[in-house]
């Protein structure tokens, strides 16, 4: 109950970070939501890749990268998600070689590294499913302020997991700077990420 409700009050906190962001969000040339400044998110992460290789968020440096939370089972927002990054990286064009996907897994239980390598690269072969330990995965969510719940199935193996539909973006310099909402269009988001592509 402890880690139920602390995920709650994460949730508000993203919540009221992103909502007192709107306004100043409005002078800045994104489409996503400006959090340069709240330091009370996640700056970095230390996770496993599908090919079974440790990764920080320093492996990625020179390159943009989006990073979102998800499942395999999802029905809906993960492979619409994907399908969408899928499009921007073909709008990007060459600057796509400067981009990086990450996708979380928040179900290590059964989101296997083979499983989690054959669904994300079948959006794009570049991108990387990522995971750690069950308790691993709810402190990093935890410190993302990324809110997620197991729904009970019919089986104990046949739940779902209701969980935040958005999406991190970290400039080269590994600084996180942008929360990309579930509303962005393929187009939009491959105009924020050119454009932190491109940020000194």
């Amino acid at each position: 109950m402890r880690a139920l409700l602390s995920r709650h009050l994460a949730t508000l906190v993203a919540a009221l970070v992103v909502a007192a962001s709107l306004n100043a969000n409005a002078a800045t040339p994104f489409n996503g939501v400006d959090i340069s400044h709240a330091k009370s998110y996640a700056q970095d992460f230390r996770l496993t890749d599908h090919d079974g290789r440790t990764r920080t968020l320093a492996d990625f440096r020179g390159k943009t990268v989006v990073l979102f939370f998800g499942y395999l089972q999802c029905p809906n927002y993960c492979p619409v998600t994907l399908a969408r990054l899928a499009e921007t990286m073909q709008l990007l064009g060459e600057d796509a070689k400067r981009v990086q996907v990450l996708f979380v897994t928040l179900d290590p239980e059964r989101d296997l590294p083979p499983a989690l390598k054959e669904y994300v690269t079948n959006f794009n072969p570049t991108f990387l499913g990522l995971y750690a330990a069950p308790a691993a995965t709810a402190d990093l969510a935890l410190k993302f302020r990324v809110y997620y719940e197991k729904r009970p199935g019919p089986t104990a193996t046949s739940y779902s997991i209701d969980h935040a539909v958005f999406s991190y973006a970290y400039d080269p310099q590994g600084r996180l700077r942008l929360l990309l909402k579930d509303s962005l269009t393929a187009a939009e988001l491959a105009s924020d990420l050119r454009r932190l592509s491109r940020t000194p």
